[in-house]
């Protein structure tokens, strides 16, 4: 969560962000915006451009237009300058280390340094006791308490994903990009995955909070969990931005429907 007065706070906006390789344009003038506090959805068919855009805004692919974190521009700084700005990612692919506990992993994401340095406060015997609470801190919002020595390879999927999502919020995030958090997880999973992005963006311990917390930019395929946890969805097709609605917009919305849904979707609740 973030310390920064709410006044200062504008979230995420990218303005006509454009990705090229070569002669292909995997996105082309994408402008969202993603507010504190808000959960905006990203979907799209496969190749559409969704993973590329989150690599575009954390740094990891090269891209024109502009990004903007608490109307700051970012898009000239480096990855890891970006993160420390407050804009924080999940992996589609598995990132965390199996044979370390979770507050492990947690500390290799959020102490200065990274690896090297949790590698030397392990092998040196020193306690990371300054990051115990950071650790126990990001846990608690997505309802983890009580992991924090178990190795992350003895967690259920579920949890997994949890401790990922808490990764990423270690050490204050003023926006998480999620990128398909969901894979893999059963209906029943994924619908308590749902309640806790809700969670985390009202802010507060437990997510008990006003609404303060991160901004959440969620890419998924599970319709259920996007159109029932967004307040807003975005809709890309060969990179092109082609939608902006509420869930209940983007349900029958013909284009939505033509280019991904394939039929109207009924509302669900979280």
């Amino acid at each position: 969560m973030s310390d920064a007065p709410a006044s200062t706070r504008a979230g995420l906006e990218t303005r006509s962000l454009t990705v090229r390789y070569g002669g292909l344009v995997a996105n082309s003038d994408v402008s969202i915006t993603v507010r504190p506090g808000e959960v905006v959805g990203l979907i799209g068919p496969n190749g559409a451009g969704k993973t590329t855009f989150v690599d575009a805004v954390t740094g990891f692919t090269q891209c024109e237009g502009e990004i903007l974190l608490n109307g700051t521009p970012i898009q000239e700084l480096p990855p890891h300058e970006r993160r420390a700005s407050g804009l924080s990612r999940t992996w589609q692919s598995g990132e965390l280390f199996g044979n370390l506990s979770v507050a492990e992993n947690l500390l290799v994401a959020a102490r200065k340094g990274g690896w090297r340095t949790l590698a030397r406060d392990l092998f040196g015997r020193r306690k990371a006791d300054a990051g115990r609470d950071l650790v126990e801190n990001a846990l608690a919002v997505v309802g983890l308490e009580g992991v924090t020595d178990t190795l992350a390879r003895d967690l259920t999927l579920g949890q997994q994903k949890l401790v990922g999502v808490a990764r990423a919020l270690a050490g204050g995030s003023e926006v998480l990009l999620l990128d398909e958090p969901a894979a893999g997880l059963d209906s029943m999973e994924s619908q308590a995955f749902a309640s806790r992005v809700r969670a985390i963006a009202q802010g507060g311990e437990n997510g008990a909070g006003d609404g303060d917390g991160p901004g959440i930019l969620l890419i998924d395929h599970d319709m259920s969990l996007v159109l029932s946890v967004c307040d807003v969805v975005n809709v890309l097709e060969f990179g092109k931005h082609i939608f902006s609605g509420t869930p209940a917009e983007a349900r029958t919305d013909p284009t939505v429907v033509a280019a991904y849904l394939g039929a109207p979707v009924e509302a669900t609740h979280v």
